[in-house]
């Protein structure tokens, strides 16, 4: 597959290419965070989560052994921004349901696909062989991962009580998701007010 002279950093990546690596160590390590930390919380908790948690582990890892022989390295300054990422996330956490914290945990996976399959696509075009085929060997695992996640949160739908209690039983978390009814209740009532007026 011949590029022609598109211009690559010294690291002998496309730039573009560089920055997304950056992206893979920092949503790599949110996803693990995130899903780690729903899996603690939920109860029952979908085992899914926990293989999320060790896949991401094992992302990192072979990433960090990937990315060194270009010259690049994600510690501590791209997987840190992962970990905010995760705390954050974690944070607004609080105001969900059980069922839209699962749904909330596909997207994680979604994007870290999204990313993989544009990192493939890039290194495809420099012909990099070995980094293509580790990518795609990726993009198969998180497939995996996001579908059985996906599953997962469609499952709730089968326990409709259950689905929309608290996804963290603490204090806080039950005042969260108490504040995210009442918000919610709120809204619908200025929804149906404003379309009796259009009426």
């Amino acid at each position: 597959m011949g590029t022609g002279p598109l211009p690559v950093s010294e690291q002998g990546l496309f730039p573009a290419e560089h920055r997304a690596l950056r992206e893979l160590y920092a949503f790599g390590r949110a996803l693990g965070g995130h899903w780690g930390r729903l899996a603690d919380r939920l109860d029952p908790a979908p085992d899914v989560l926990e293989r999320g948690v060790a896949a991401s582990k094992q992302l990192l890892t072979e990433l960090a052994d990937r990315t060194a022989a270009y010259g690049l390295h994600g510690v501590p300054a791209a997987t840190g921004a992962g970990v905010w990422t995760s705390r954050l996330r974690g944070a607004g956490d609080l105001l969900l349901e059980r069922n839209q914290a699962l749904r909330s945990a596909v997207l994680d996976a979604q994007h870290v696909l999204t990313l993989l399959a544009y990192l493939h696509t890039l290194a495809a075009k420099r012909d990099d062989a070995a980094l293509v085929a580790w990518l795609g060997g990726w993009e198969t695992q998180m497939t995996a991962l996001r579908d059985d996640a996906h599953a997962a949160a469609v499952a709730e739908a089968d326990d409709p009580e259950r689905a929309v209690q608290s996804y963290d039983g603490s204090r806080l978390g039950r005042a969260g998701h108490k504040l995210q009814v009442s918000l919610g209740t709120l809204g619908e009532a200025l929804d149906s007010r404003a379309a009796k007026r259009r009426s």
